[in-house]
C-alpha cells in the first residue's frame, strides 16, 4: 500500500484534496480527528498537556479548550515543541492502527492529511509528501470564508506556520490549488 503525507499551509485546501482522493477510493486519515481522540476527556494526552500549558486549558467539563491551548503555545518559545512532544507520539501510534486496518482492508493508496506532518514522526511512515499550495490571498479569503474570524486572527493563524519555501522545499508533489490551475487536473500526479 502507498501512503501519501498530504500537508500545507491554512487555507491551502488539505479537507478538499482529501475528500476527492475518498471519492476516488482512498483511505484517508484525518490528523484533526486523531489529534481530538487523543485529548478526549480523561485521556493521558490531555492531562500531559494540563500539566505542560495549566488547568485553565480545561472545561469545566474536563474537554480540551482548543483556543486557550493555542493561546498559551503561542505565548510560549517552547510551546510549539512542547505540544509536539506530548501529542505526536499518542497521533503517530493512532496513524499506524490506521494504516494496519486500510492494508487489511484491502486498500491500494492511502493519504494521511496533517497539518502538522513535515515535523511529526508519522512523516516516516509516508512513501510520498504531497504539498498543497495555494498564494496567501488566496489562503486568507478561504480563511475568511470558512472560519468567520476577523482578518487580523485570520492573519495571525497565517503567520503561525512556517513559510512557503519551508513547506515546498519538503515536497515530493506539489498541488496547486489557485486559478487558473484546476485541482483535479493536479491530482493526476498522485496516480
Amino acid at each position: 500500500m502507498k501512503v501519501y503525507g498530504l500537508t500545507g499551509k491554512t487555507g491551502a485546501g488539505k479537507s478538499t484534496v482529501a475528500a476527492l482522493l475518498k471519492e476516488k477510493g482512498w483511505c484517508v486519515i484525518d490528523g484533526d480527528v486523531l489529534a481530538r481522540q487523543v485529548t478526549e476527556p480523561g485521556s493521558p494526552v490531555l492531562r500531559e498537556l494540563a500539566e505542560a500549558f495549566g488547568a485553565e486549558i480545561l472545561r469545566e467539563d474536563g474537554s480540551l479548550d482548543r483556543k486557550e491551548l493555542v493561546r498559551r503555545v503561542n505565548a510560549r518559545p517552547d510551546g510549539k515543541q512542547t505540544l509536539d512532544r506530548i501529542t505526536h507520539p499518542a497521533i503517530d501510534a493512532l496513524v499506524r492502527k490506521e494504516l494496519q486496518a486500510a492494508q487489511a482492508a484491502g486498500f491500494a493508496r492511502c493519504v494521511f492529511d496533517a497539518a502538522a506532518l513535515l515535523e511529526s514522526p508519522s512523516r516516516a511512515l509516508c512513501d510520498k509528501i504531497v504539498v498543497v499550495f495555494a498564494p496567501q490571498d488566496v489562503r486568507l479569503a478561504r480563511i475568511l470564508e470558512r472560519d468567520a474570524l476577523s482578518e487580523a486572527d485570520a492573519k495571525a493563524r497565517m503567520q503561525m506556520q512556517k513559510d512557503d519555501d519551508y513547506y515546498l522545499s519538503q515536497a515530493d508533489i506539489i498541488l496547486r490549488n489557485y486559478p487558473p490551475h484546476v485541482l483535479e487536473d493536479e491530482l493526476e500526479q498522485l496516480f
